[in-house]
């Protein structure tokens, strides 16, 4: 259990753990390349051990050397059929990313995960991929995990997204290295580009024209790979600086990726004093040290159109906007809903606990500011990393300590993140 202390203020210099969305794709695309890569700053979090976990399984050979991944990859064709059922655990991307690999592979598998991922409907990427030719299915005919893959060639497509989701594009995208003629993959509104930006580099043959990612049948070519610190982790203290007068926060080394950024753009609205130092680019990625002074905040609108960009920092800018003076609203969020918890639920709930005013709409949130923060009191994380962490940022405007049940979670994301915190806290 995490329990949370008063402070007055949030001062000092900190890094976050590798971005968790990079450290995926990297294991999984260099599992896939010809020759040996590695992955400095890989995340070791729970999530991407899962994915290193599922690799292994397929035999590809990877060792922890120092702070990176070395990773012995196999090409396109190489990897080999498991042993026994893959475990994504709790992570999704893993489950829905592998399988645009594995539905080329000339073997049959099952992947599954834990009781919350097996909760999480697959139907965004099932869709797709049978109209690629591949044959997969949940349990019992459901789009539900287990995952049963049958290996089979595959087929370019021409496919429009009907939401914005990185994971569905990029299992799309993992399909199409293998698919016979061109795979096109369109959007309406942007998904984080990691997979993009990953494939160009390792040689795939990858064409970004506004809105439409055209990729041919390629072979992959192993390199070494930088991993920033994650704009996602970054956020809870980012955040916390910003709501809070008097603090001074500097965040070195965050992945600054234009699809991943709208955390800074919706805090800017909010009257926030942030400024983007020593600016760099990784293989493609933007990189650069955020610096974060505090002052009183006011509410914004977030809609649809941003929330692709921002969709993993929902449950601390709710905590924020509580903070914040004026309403803060917040719509077209309902993929919240299908998330490790259904954090729109799950805020409403645990954040009322705290005295916030806070209302539920079908795709988002309501919130009225700002609220006197309740102290002594214990909350739910519901076993969901971001709502554990943000209820964690919640508690540092309590008057007295707030307990979060089951904190054990943040290791899904986040190691290390209780030494962080008390490192800055004043």
């Amino acid at each position: 259990m995490l329990k949370t202390q008063t402070i007055s203020r949030i001062e000092g210099q900190i890094t976050v753990p590798g971005d968790k969305s990079i450290s995926h794709r990297a294991v999984m695309l260099l599992s896939i390349s010809k020759g040996k890569g590695r992955i400095r700053g890989f995340l070791p979090a729970l999530d991407c051990q899962n994915t290193i976990g599922c690799f292994r399984q397929l035999g590809v050979e990877i060792e922890h050397a120092g702070q990176g991944v070395v990773i012995s990859g196999r090409g396109l064709r190489g990897l080999r059929a498991p042993e026994k059922v893959l475990d994504a655990g709790n992570s999704g991307t893993t489950m829905r990313l592998i399988c645009g690999i594995l539905a080329a592979q000339g073997f049959s598998c099952t992947i599954t995960g834990d009781a919350s991922l097996q909760r999480r409907p697959m139907d965004r990427i099932i869709g797709p991929l049978r109209q690629m030719g591949a044959a997969l299915c949940g349990v019992d005919g459901t789009d539900r995990p287990p995952l049963t893959i049958e290996g089979r060639k595959l087929r370019g497509i021409d496919y429009t997204l009907p939401i914005p989701s990185a994971q569905v594009k990029s299992s799309i995208l993992l399909a199409g290295l293998y698919a016979e003629g061109e795979t096109l993959v369109r959007e309406v509104f942007p998904a984080r580009d990691h997979t993009e930006i990953m494939l160009a580099s390792l040689g795939a043959r990858i064409q970004v024209d506004d809105g439409t990612i055209r990729l041919a049948c390629s072979e992959l070519q192993a390199q070494e790979i930088r991993v920033p610190g994650d704009i996602s982790s970054a956020a809870f203290f980012l955040c916390a600086a910003a709501a809070m007068p008097g603090s001074h926060l500097v965040i070195r080394n965050v992945g600054l990726n234009p699809t991943r950024t709208g955390i800074i753009d919706v805090l800017g609205k909010m009257g926030a004093a942030i400024a983007v130092e020593n600016q760099k680019n990784w293989a493609g990625e933007k990189v650069g040290d955020l610096v974060v002074r505090g002052r009183m905040l006011h509410g914004t609108t977030i809609t649809r159109e941003l929330v692709p960009v921002l969709v993993d920092e929902i449950p601390i800018l709710a905590v924020i906007a509580a903070m914040a003076e004026g309403t803060t609203t917040i719509t077209g969020a309902e993929e919240l809903r299908v998330k490790e918890s259904n954090r729109i639920a799950a805020l409403v709930a645990e954040l009322g606990k705290l005295g916030v005013r806070i209302e539920e709409l079908p795709d988002g949130l309501v919130i009225q500011g700002p609220s006197r923060i309740r102290g002594g009191v214990e909350l739910a994380s519901y076993g969901d990393h971001r709502m554990a962490m943000a209820l964690a940022v919640a508690g540092l405007f309590a008057p007295s300590s707030v307990r979060i049940q089951d904190s054990a979670c943040i290791d899904i994301s986040f190691p290390g993140f209780k030494r962080v915190l008390q490192k800055v806290v004043k």
